[in-house]
C-alpha cells in the first residue's frame, strides 16, 4: 500500500476507537480499552485486506472474521457500521434490550457467525471454517482475533495443534498482545517470543509485529496464504492504545469512560479520524452456489430380534445417509472404532476429521463447520462431552446446527468403571438452550433418529449404548422428534413404565414377568427425552391410576425421570424414579444394572411395591 492508503487506515482505526468509546459510554458498560488496543488490526483487516461483500455479509465465499476476544464487540460493530452494513447511529444502542448489538457478539448481528466472549473458543471455530473451505474448494480465508489473556485456555492450544496438523494455510490468527488482563497483567506480558515459540511448536508460521504500526500490519497481511502452514500474527499492543490517559494503564478493563473522560479521549483521536464508508473493499471471488435438495435416505435392512448395539447403528446410519447428503461431515476424538463413526470414514474419508483426544476443540470445530452450512456429527464417549460443555453451551447460544453423539452411557458399559460411564449427559444436554435430546433403544430407532437429527436445524444430542440390544421395531417405523412409542398396553394395566435405551429392554422383560403373575404394565419408549412426548405419557398414566415408574441408566438428577416428573407435575401423576443413585464400580453389565436397581427384577419389585396394599 502507498503512504496515503496507510494514513487512511490509521484514520479509520481512530474512528473505530471513537465509536467504541461513544457506544460504551452511552451504554454505561463495556470494554473500551480492549477495543482500543485492537483497533489498528481490525481497521487493516476490514478496510485494507479482507475480501468480502459488505452488502452481502452471508455470501458463502466471503473471508470470515471471528472475534474470539468477544468483549471487544463494540470494535467489531464499529467496523461493520463503517462498511455501511447498518447506520452508525445504531452503535449508541449497544447493550440495549431488544437490539442486535449485544454485550458480546451473537449471530443476531450481521456478519457474526458464532457467539463469542467465553474466551478460548474462537480459534477452534476458525479451524472448522478453514476445514470447510478446504472441503468445498473455496478460497475464503478465516481470520480469528484473540486476546493474549485467553491464550491461557487449553482449548486454544488444542485448536493450534489441529490446525498445524492439517496445515491450514487458509487460517490466520491475530493475537492482540496488550499485556493487561482483567484483574492484573497477563502471565507472559509483552514477551512475544514465548507466544512465538509455542505456536511454532504446533507447526504455525509466526510473525511478530508492532500492533499499532499500520504499515507493518498491512505488510504482514499481504503475505497471508504463503506456504502450507497456518499463520499467527503476534501483535504487541497497548491496552487503551491511542488515548494518552488510558493506554497501558491497569484498572480500565471492562470500565466505560464517563462523559467527561470520553470527551477528552475523543478530542485526542478526532483530528486524525476518518470514515471508512468510501473505502474500496476487496471483493470475494464469485463462485456458484450448489442447490440443496432434501435427500431421500436409503432403506434399512435389520431383522426383528437381531442383536445390534445402538452405537453400531449410529455408525451404520452415518455411512448410509452420508451417501445422499454431501453436507454431512463427521468428527471424532480417537474413539471412532468405539463410536463406530469409522464406518463413515471408510466410505467418505474426505469428509471425516480426526480431532484426536481434544473434545473442546472438536465441538468448537463442529460449530465452525455448521456456520459454513455443513451438518456436523461429532462423536465421543458421552462422559467426555462434559469437558466440552462450555463449547456446547456457546454453540447453543450461536444457534449452531450441531449434532453430538455420546456413546458408552451408563453403568451398562460394564467393566471399564465409573470414569468412563456417561451418567450426567442427559441432564447436561437437556439444559442446553434449544437442544433436542434423543435416546434410541434399538438399531432401527437409532438409525431413524440419526436421520431426524440430520433434518433438524439446531443442536441435537444422540445417546447411544455399548451393549447389543434386540431389534424390536420394523424397518419402516418412524421416530419423529417429540414422539414416544407405547410398546405394551392392555386394559387393566396397573402401572406405566417409561424407559429408553437399555432400560427399555429391561422394562419389556419386566412386563413379561409380571404378566405371568397376572399384573399388566404399560411400557413406553421415551426415545425423545427433549422434547418429551408429554401427551403420550400422560394418556398412558391416566389409564394406569396415574402411576408412572421411570427407569434410566443415568443419575436421577436431570435425567429421564426428572423430565417426566417435570412435565406431569401439575397433572396429579405419581412419578417414581429408578436411576443410578450410588457411585458405580467395575463389573459386568448385568451385575451393574442389578446393583443400581434398574434391571428387570428391580422394575418388577418397584411395581409390586407400588401396588402393595
Amino acid at each position: 500500500m502507498n503512504e496515503n492508503e496507510v494514513e487512511i487506515i490509521k484514520g479509520i482505526a481512530n474512528q473505530l476507537r471513537i465509536h467504541s468509546i461513544r457506544a460504551t459510554t452511552a451504554a454505561g458498560s463495556g470494554h473500551p480499552s480492549s477495543c482500543l488496543s485492537a483497533a489498528d488490526l481490525v481497521a487493516a483487516l476490514f478496510f485494507g485486506h479482507m475480501r468480502y461483500d459488505p452488502k452481502d455479509p452471508c455470501y458463502h465465499n466471503n473471508d470470515r472474521f471471528i472475534l474470539s476476544k468477544g468483549h471487544a464487540a463494540p470494535l467489531l460493530y464499529a467496523a461493520l457500521a463503517e462498511t455501511g452494513l447498518f447506520p452508525v447511529e445504531d452503535l449508541l444502542k449497544l447493550r440495549q434490550f431488544g437490539h442486535a448489538l449485544e454485550g458480546h457478539p451473537t449471530p443476531r448481528s450481521p456478519f457474526v457467525d458464532v457467539a463469542t466472549g467465553s474466551l478460548g473458543q474462537g480459534l477452534s471455530v476458525g479451524v472448522g471454517m478453514a476445514l470447510a473451505a478446504r472441503m468445498d474448494k473455496l478460497d475464503f480465508r478465516t481470520y480469528v482475533l484473540l486476546g493474549d489473556g485467553e491464550c491461557a485456555e487449553g482449548a486454544v492450544w488444542e485448536a493450534a495443534a489441529l490446525a498445524g496438523y492439517y496445515k491450514l494455510n487458509n487460517l490466520v490468527a491475530l493475537v492482540d498482545v496488550n499485556r493487561l488482563g482483567q484483574s492484573q497483567p497477563t502471565a507472559l506480558g509483552h514477551h512475544l517470543e514465548i507466544y512465538q515459540e509455542r505456536f511454532a511448536a504446533f507447526g504455525w508460521r509466526t510473525e511478530e509485529i508492532e500492533g499499532h504500526d499500520v504499515d507493518e500490519i498491512l505488510e504482514v497481511l499481504a503475505a497471508v496464504g504463503l506456504g502450507d502452514q497456518p499463520l499467527v500474527i503476534l501483535a504487541r499492543t497497548l491496552k487503551g492504545g491511542g488515548v494518552s490517559f488510558l493506554q497501558d494503564k491497569e484498572g480500565w478493563h471492562g470500565k466505560p469512560l464517563s462523559a467527561e473522560e470520553a470527551e477528552r479521549a475523543i478530542a485526542e483521536l478526532e483530528p486524525s479520524a476518518r470514515s471508512g464508508r468510501d473505502c474500496s473493499i476487496p471483493a470475494p471471488v464469485r463462485v456458484p452456489v450448489s442447490e440443496t435438495v432434501a435427500p431421500t435416505f436409503p432403506a434399512l435392512g435389520y431383522k426383528l430380534g437381531d442383536l445390534v448395539a445402538t452405537r453400531e447403528a449410529y455408525g451404520n446410519a452415518l455411512a448410509r445417509i452420508g451417501s445422499v447428503d454431501s453436507r454431512i461431515v463427521v468428527l471424532d476424538c480417537d474413539t471412532k472404532n468405539s463410536t463406530y463413526s469409522e464406518r463413515f470414514l471408510k466410505k467418505f474419508p474426505e469428509r471425516f476429521v480426526e480431532c484426536f483426544i481434544a473434545e473442546q476443540n472438536m465441538v468448537g470445530a463442529a460449530t465452525g463447520f455448521a456456520a459454513r452450512g455443513k451438518i456436523p456429527f461429532a462423536s465421543t464417549f458421552a462422559a467426555f462431552f462434559s469437558r466440552a460443555y462450555d463449547q456446547i453451551r456457546v454453540g447453543a447460544i450461536s444457534g449452531a446446527n450441531l449434532k453430538l453423539a455420546g456413546s458408552h452411557v451408563g453403568v451398562s458399559i460394564g467393566e471399564d468403571g465409573p470414569s468412563q460411564m456417561g451418567l450426567e449427559d442427559l441432564a447436561m444436554m437437556r439444559a442446553a438452550s434449544g437442544s433436542v435430546v434423543l435416546y434410541p433403544s434399538d438399531a432401527v430407532s437409532a438409525e431413524r433418529l440419526v436421520e431426524e437429527a440430520a433434518r433438524h436445524r439446531g443442536l441435537c444430542y444422540l445417546r447411544t449404548s455399548r451393549p447389543k440390544t434386540p431389534v424390536i421395531y420394523d424397518n419402516a417405523e418412524l421416530f419423529p422428534i417429540g414422539g414416544a412409542k407405547v410398546l405394551r398396553q392392555a386394559e387393566g394395566d396397573k402401572a406405566t413404565v417409561v424407559a429408553a435405551g437399555v432400560t427399555l429392554t429391561e422394562a419389556l422383560k419386566a412386563a413379561d414377568a409380571l404378566k405371568q403373575e397376572g399384573l399388566g404394565i404399560t411400557v413406553v419408549d421415551a426415545y425423545s427425552v427433549k422434547p418429551l412426548a408429554r401427551d403420550v405419557i400422560l394418556q398412558a398414566a391416566r389409564k394406569t391410576n396415574s402411576l408412572v415408574i421411570t427407569v434410566e441408566d443415568h443419575y436421577p438428577e436431570g435425567g429421564l425421570g426428572d423430565a417426566v416428573a417435570g412435565e406431569l407435575s401439575t397433572e396429579g401423576v405419581r412419578v417414581h424414579k429408578l436411576a443410578v443413585r450410588e457411585l458405580p464400580r467395575s463389573g459386568q453389565p448385568h451385575e451393574l444394572l442389578a446393583a443400581s436397581g434398574i434391571d428387570a427384577a428391580a422394575i418388577v419389585a418397584a411395581v409390586r411395591a407400588r401396588l402393595a396394599p
